[in-house]
C-alpha cells in the first residue's frame, strides 16, 4: 500500500511539469456577440457571467487551473465550449449558422443543460434562476429571429 501511496505522489507530483496554455486568443470586440448585437447591460451581465468563461476568448482560469490533471479537464472544456461556440468571434459565422447556434442556445437554456453542472460546482454565481433562463432564451431568440429575417431579405 505504502508503495502505491508513492508511486501516485511520484505520478502527481511529475504531472505538474505539464501546464496549461492560459493565453486566450486576442478578443476583437467587433467580432463579439454583445458587441455587435448591441446587448443591453443586465442581459450582457448574465451572458458573461453564465457563458463566456466557456464559450468566449474571455475564459479566466482559476488558482486551481495550475493543479493538474484539473487544469487539463478545465482547458478541454474551454476548447470544447469554443468549438461548439464562441461569442468573441460570432460576427464570422454565417448568417445560418449564426441563428443555428442561438437556437442551440436556447435549447440548452431551457433544458436546464447549460451552465454546465461541473461549472456551477465551483462557480456558483453563474447559476440561473428560472426567470434568469427565460429572459436569457426570449432574447436569444429575438436576435435569431432577427438574423433570420436579414437572411430572407
Amino acid at each position: 500500500m505504502k508503495k502505491i501511496l508513492i508511486i501516485l505522489l511520484v505520478a502527481f507530483i511529475m504531472i505538474q511539469f505539464f501546464p496549461i496554455d492560459k493565453n486566450n486568443p486576442p478578443v476583437n470586440e467587433g467580432m463579439d456577440f454583445l458587441q455587435i448585437k448591441n446587448t443591453p447591460e443586465p442581459m450582457a451581465k448574465l451572458i458573461r457571467n453564465s457563458c463566456y468563461d466557456c464559450h468566449s476568448n474571455e475564459s479566466k482560469y482559476p488558482f486551481y487551473s495550475s493543479i493538474q490533471p484539473f487544469g487539463w479537464f478545465l482547458k478541454n472544456h474551454i476548447d470544447e465550449g469554443r468549438k461548439v461556440l464562441n461569442f468573441s468571434t460570432f460576427a464570422t459565422y454565417e448568417k445560418k449558422r449564426q441563428a443555428h447556434k442561438l437556437d442551440e442556445v436556447t435549447e440548452m437554456l431551457d433544458s436546464k443543460e447549460m451552465p454546465l453542472e461541473s461549472y456551477l460546482i465551483a462557480h456558483p454565481e453563474a447559476k440561473l434562476s428560472d426567470e434568469q433562463r427565460k429572459e436569457l432564451s426570449s432574447y436569444f431568440r429575438s436576435i435569431q429571429k432577427d438574423i433570420e429575417n436579414q437572411s430572407t431579405l
